[in-house]
């Protein structure tokens, strides 16, 4: 079956782009079958919470809003120690539990072989439901490299019947 994979939408839906990590993983289950071994998390603004749904997971990708010090809608991808290091300048207040969470994590042995955080640069993160049309318009490819991460290691996802 593979090894066992968490997706983990990360944000705030009601601080407008701060939410795009969980609008994505639902576009992702709306549209998507999923292989037995990936499971797809809504993570919200958990922070250490997090921590028991992906213990025992080998690989983990995470979506989020990112300060890329980007234009707006630049897509990135941080890896493994890369990930806590990048948050010295937070988004919002879950990004301040990450690193918080994985440093927990690799303290008990628990965290994934591998992590991957896919990123976009939001335009606003401010009181509003929905996203800006700058990260609006970027969902799709935020979708593809979160496939793309998932092909390479192995998870093929198939379109939904419903699509």
């Amino acid at each position: 079956m593979g090894v066992e994979i968490a997706v983990v939408g990360i944000g705030n839906i009601l601080l407008s782009d701060d939410g795009v990590g969980v609008l994505v993983l639902n576009k992702l289950k709306g549209r998507y079958e999923l292989p037995g071994n990936v499971e797809l998390i809504d993570g919200g603004t958990m922070g250490l919470d997090l921590l028991p749904f992906i213990e025992g997971k080998e690989r983990v990708i995470f979506i989020d809003a990112v300060d890329f010090k980007a234009e707006p809608g630049t897509i990135g991808e941080l890896n493994n120690s890369e990930i806590p290091h990048y948050f010295s300048s937070k988004l919002s207040v879950h990004q301040i539990a990450l690193p918080d969470m994985i440093a927990a994590g690799q303290l008990l042995g628990t965290m994934p072989e591998e992590m991957c955080l896919i990123g976009i640069q939001p335009r606003t993160i401010e009181t509003g439901y929905g996203l800006s049309p700058e990260i609006e318009g970027q969902v799709d490819g935020l979708i593809e490299k979160v496939i793309n991460k998932l092909s390479g290691w192995g998870a093929t996802l198939e379109l939904s019947i419903d699509n």
